[in-house]
């Protein structure tokens, strides 16, 4: 029965009653904690105390628009009802409900319950409000959930306020994570993005899926013929690109998979890729995507609330980059829920790219991370420098790991490549102009946009009949997308469309790194600036990626530009490692797979962990130095050096302000804080800056010359 339906959890557009949203909490929660082996009473009594302070009549006006006169934090009012919880569980719900929306202290705007305590002298009072009013309503809805209730005395209430307050300050000088808040948001989240739909999508929450499909075995895939039995946890391959380390990986795993992969087209190709392979054998496979332009992705059912879910908890199979999982090396908001979310799972980190000294020392902090929370992590690469290898075998224990190399006939195998060293791009127009000719598939790499960009607009120019895109990170989400489906030349079913990898005619395609991991395309001719050796190696893959009979034996070649001169021009990588890089590279000859692994380690010699040490809150020693009930700092995106910001063109502003979640992530483009931070910016939606119409293309993306340049357009400008 809706008690009180006049009390309401949520505004519009849903106006969903207080009693609906603690039914679908204590729902998504009792599942939740029956996953998790946490006590099931207990995550059912959080989750109905967590939002009674709703009741109270300033949250209630302020979902009417009604501006309260100071920060009214509705978790603060829900403790005041502690009396009714028996003394030995009353730590546990507060954990769960005091900061399941802020940090208790610290919070980003001051808002957490210790910030609010020290800056507001009115703060007890204030959520008090008219308690004699306002407590009896919030007694009846708990009343109606089975809760034994008893009036409580304006004293009790705020003796509970000083209990929370003495319990938080504790709190705050122990070190670790609350698993009960990770359980609470967790599920808070589910039940608020499904609303009524909540107990039906829950029955696909948790479902660990069949696998059978990757048992399939063929001549061309040798790791398909190795057996994946064994007692061992976790699992290490170093295998060539299309060696099959994909389905081995799958074949390793146990329960539920997250897989991830570094970059948004390659994870975008493998979510439809393994949704179309495992249908069969799981006509209703809860598999999920998670990236900055996840939502984007539409599911072939037209099931809309499943791409609201791809960040919630309980899928078969996610989808999603390292990053993401880095949230908790950071303490990143949710981090908890991510944790509970994981907790002995199955892990695979697949195509483990690390050109830089950064990315490493994150990827070991992934694993022993993983590790400690009792996942089995499954680990692929092609390109593993021998430091790395040694050091995730020191955090996982060589016993608990199954290694599996290819054999050096294996290897011989896979040689595909003739590597010519090229001082610049002047020395290969010609090699394009007979590539045109000979009807070839070219794919032109470069290290930075501006460059890409400028390269594009010369390509246009002198081959303007000949098939063209231009593909980096910085253009509208929507166009992205569909620059990255017109270069698969796929439709989300496998069928071919004929653009680019699945035309017969010459394209010419220039990139930056998005396409380096895991895009299942086959090119004829690559010319790249240098990178890194291991991120080299990964570019090759796009070339003579087709293998077949016919094919093994053949090869095509590939043009590496020498490294720049400084280290301004080298960014975003190292140009110490530019130069060992390319030195290791033959000239004229073929690169020869079984030799791989020995120029890798020329080149990688160390790995740092100052800087991530620093700032992550999960420390080497597998302690911890955040304080339960709290967020960390946003270094995640810093340290990375990658968009962290979102902007939008001077002409969608209208359409932006007025759009849904959806079309507005449409109109967004990733960018650099710094490159404009000096713009107007939205308050609506992700805060977008609000960039020049000619600082934007559909053909060129983002250029960020025009905004150094200072074309604005009115009011465009900040100051």
């Amino acid at each position: 029965m809706n008690k009180h339906p006049e009390i309401k959890a949520k505004g519009k557009p849903d106006w969903t009653s207080l009693y609906d949203h603690l039914t679908h909490v204590k729902q998504v929660c009792e599942k939740f904690a029956g996953f998790t082996g946490h006590d099931i009473e207990l995550a059912s009594l959080g989750a109905i105390f967590h939002d009674i302070g709703k009741v109270h009549p300033v949250f209630q006006a302020q979902l009417k628009g009604v501006k309260p006169i100071q920060p009214f934090r509705h978790e603060v009012s829900s403790l005041l009802f502690l009396p009714l919880i028996t003394p030995q569980w009353q730590g546990i719900i507060i954990e769960m409900i005091i900061a399941h929306h802020k940090s208790m202290i610290y919070d980003r705007k001051r808002r957490g319950i210790i910030d609010l305590d020290e800056s507001e002298p009115n703060n007890l009072l204030y959520h008090l409000g008219n308690w004699e009013e306002w407590s009896p309503i919030a007694l009846d809805i708990l009343e109606s959930f089975g809760i034994k209730t008893r009036a409580i005395s304006k004293d009790e209430a705020i003796a509970s306020y000083e209990a929370v307050i003495a319990f938080c300050e504790k709190k705050f000088i122990e070190r670790g994570f609350s698993e009960w808040r990770g359980l609470l948001m967790g599920s808070d989240h589910f039940a608020s993005a499904m609303i009524d739909k909540t107990e039906q999508k829950l029955q696909k929450l948790f479902v660990e899926p069949c696998l059978s499909f990757f048992n399939r075995q063929h001549p061309l895939y040798p790791l398909s013929y190795y057996s994946a039995v064994s007692e061992r946890l976790h699992t290490i391959v170093v295998a060539c690109t299309g060696a099959g380390k994909t389905d081995y990986l799958f074949r390793r795993c146990r329960g539920r998979v997250f897989y991830t992969l570094p970059f948004q087209a390659s994870i975008n190709a493998m979510f439809f890729r393994l949704k179309r392979d495992l249908k069969k054998d799981n006509p209703k496979l809860n598999i999920k995507l998670l990236h900055a332009a996840s939502s984007l992705i539409e599911k072939e059912d037209g099931d809309r609330e499943d791409i609201v879910l791809q960040k919630h908890i309980g899928a078969s199979i996610k989808v999603l980059t390292p990053y993401q999982i880095a949230g908790i090396v950071f303490g990143s908001k949710g981090f908890e829920a991510l944790i509970m979310d994981l907790k002995n799972c199955d892990v695979i980190l697949d195509e483990v790219h690390t050109y830089s000294g950064v990315s490493q020392a994150i990827m070991l902090k992934i694993v022993a991370v993983l590790k400690m929370i009792g996942c089995r992590i499954h680990i692929g690469t092609a390109t593993m420098p021998s430091i790395l290898y040694k050091k995730i075998n020191n955090i996982l224990g060589t016993d608990n790991i199954l290694e599996i190399k290819l054999s050096e006939s294996e290897l011989d195998s896979f040689n595909r490549h003739i590597i010519y060293k090229i001082d610049d791009w002047e020395c290969i127009s010609n090699k394009i102009k007979d590539a045109v000719a000979e009807n070839l598939k070219i794919l032109i790499v470069c290290n930075k946009i501006k460059t890409s960009q400028d390269l594009y607009k010369v390509i246009k120019l002198n081959y303007p009949e000949i098939e063209s895109i231009l593909l980096h990170s910085q253009f509208k989400r929507k166009e992205r997308k569909e620059k990255e489906r017109l270069l698969i030349g796929l439709d989300n079913v496998g069928n071919p469309i004929g653009t680019f990898n699945t035309s017969s005619q010459s394209c010419i395609v220039v990139s930056t790194q998005v396409v380096e991991v895991s895009l299942d395309i086959s090119f004829d001719l690559m010319i790249t600036e240098c990178a890194p050796l291991d991120a080299l190696i990964q570019r090759f893959g796009r070339i003579n990626r087709k293998r077949d009979k016919n094919t093994i034996g053949m090869f095509k070649p590939i043009y590496v530009l020498k490294p720049p001169e400084t280290e301004k021009e080298a960014k975003p990588y190292d140009l110490e490692i530019l130069k060992r890089s390319f030195l290791e590279l033959p000239n004229g000859e073929l690169i020869r797979e079984k030799e791989l692994q020995e120029k890798i380690d020329s080149v990688f010699t160390e790995v740092s962990f100052s800087k991530i040490e620093e700032e992550a809150v999960f420390k080497e020693d597998e302690s911890w130095s955040i304080s339960p009930l709290r967020n960390g700092e946003a270094w995640l995106m810093e340290i990375l050096e990658i968009d962290s910001v979102t902007c939008i063109t001077h002409s969608d502003i209208r359409e932006y302000v007025t759009s849904h979640f959806a079309r507005r992530m449409e109109l967004e483009i990733p960018g650099r804080y710094f490159s404009v931070k000096h713009l107007m910016r939205l308050e609506e939606g992700n805060c977008p800056f609000v960039i020049p119409d000619i600082a934007y293309t559909e053909d060129e993306g983002l250029i960020l010359s025009a905004l150094k340049e200072n074309k604005f357009d009115e009011p465009n400008q900040f100051c």
